[in-house]
Formats: structure tokens, C-alpha cells, sequence
């Protein structure tokens, strides 16, 4: 009798991209699939943002469940990630104004999660635990390529002067300008680690200036 596939966990599988080093350095993102929903609004503050970081975990363990008895799979569930954006790069790096900021929130999938298991999972997620957030619930690619990011300690509020270094360091001396969106991967779990010792990736797409 064949032995079982072994457990897959992106953050051990693919730790050049989900363990990053204190060091900014370059990396090449491929295609992935996530689950993924969109909002603004404060982090903080905002109710949308907690009601869809609940409806992608649930969907997430339910996609997880469904993989492993239609296809014989298993996975650790991926760490929480989100894009960040506002109309101004500021919001981020100098006045924090949570209020301006939009974010896709999104969990990693493994390849062989297909959009019918989404659904068999989505749709199981939504019978068990019927979650507020649950309809922004979607699973698609997303491909970032070239990119730079560093592994940054501590507080989220205070990612300003790293994500600036960032900008305003590397990128200029590398000839280097960004594209996209900012993104973030959150390897700790914020309500059981001190916020000192909080695990961020912080990963800027880029493109050479000039292009």
C-alpha cells in the first residue's frame, strides 16, 4: 500500500518566500493560488476587516478538510497575508491613516486546490459556521515575479521606516522603482505573540527604473 503524501506547509515548503531575512533582498514570487477578499478601512477599527479574516480562515480549514477527502492531500493552512494600498504613500510610511487604507486579504493555497474544491469548501464553510464575510470570499492567481522584501520585527505601526528604507534606500541603489501594491505576510499570530516579537514579511514588486 502506497505510503501517504507528506503534510505541505508553504512557510517550510517555500521559505525563501514565507521566512524572509532581517536583510532587504530580492526574490522571484511565481503564480499562486489564493483565497481572497477586498475592504478598507482601519485594521484596528474596522469590522469588515475582522469579519473577513474570519470567513477566509473558516473557508481555508474547509477547503483543507474537502482536499484531503476528495484528493488525499493535506496541508498546513497558510499564514494571512495583504496587499495595502491607499491614494497615497504616505498613509503607510509617515502618517499611518489607517482610515485611507484599501486591502485584498488573502490565504496561500497549495497547487492542487481547484476552484470546484473552493466551492465544495466555501459552500460546506457557509453551512457550518455561516460567516459575515463570507459572500467577498474568492479563489483565484495571483503572480507578483520580481520583488524585494525583508523580515521585519515588532509592531505592525512601526513597518514605516523599514517599508521607507525600502523605497528609499534599496530601490534608488539598486535601480529599482516599484509596481503593485505592498504586501505583507503575518508569520506570527498577533493574539498570542507580544507585539515585540511579531514576524512580518514585507515584499515591495519592483521593475528597473526606466522601464
Amino acid at each position: 500500500m502506497p505510503s501517504a503524501p507528506p503534510n505541505y506547509d508553504v512557510k517550510k515548503d517555500l521559505r525563501h518566500l514565507y521566512g524572509a531575512k532581517r536583510a532587504i533582498e530580492r526574490v522571484d514570487v511565481p503564480e499562486m493560488g489564493f483565497l481572497m477578499a477586498e475592504g478598507e478601512g482601519s485594521p484596528n477599527r474596522s469590522q469588515l476587516y475582522k469579519d473577513v479574516v474570519e470567513a477566509l480562515y473558516v473557508t481555508a480549514y474547509a477547503v483543507r478538510a474537502v482536499a484531503g477527502e476528495e484528493v488525499g492531500r493535506k496541508h498546513t493552512v497558510g499564514p494571512l497575508e495583504g496587499l495595502w494600498w491607499s491614494d497615497d504613500l504616505a498613509a503607510f510610511t509617515a502618517s499611518r491613516d489607517e482610515d485611507a487604507w484599501k486591502w485584498r486579504l488573502m490565504i496561500v493555497q497549495p497547487d492542487w486546490i481547484t476552484e470546484e474544491l473552493f466551492r465544495t469548501g466555501l459552500e460546506r464553510a457557509v453551512a457550518r459556521k455561516d460567516p459575515a464575510a463570507a459572500d467577498r470570499v474568492r479563489f483565484g492567481p495571483f503572480h507578483e515575479g520580481p520583488c524585494v522584501q525583508v523580515l521585519h520585527l515588532g509592531p505592525y505601526d512601526e513597518e514605516g521606516p523599514t517599508i521607507a528604507r525600502m523605497h528609499d534606500e534599496y530601490m534608488p541603489a539598486h535601480n529599482l522603482k516599484p509596481r503593485g501594491l505592498h504586501h505583507e505576510i503575518y508569520l506570527s499570530d498577533a493574539r498570542r505573540t507580544a507585539p515585540a516579537r511579531l514576524r512580518t514579511v514585507l515584499r515591495q514588486p519592483v521593475t528597473p527604473t526606466g522601464s
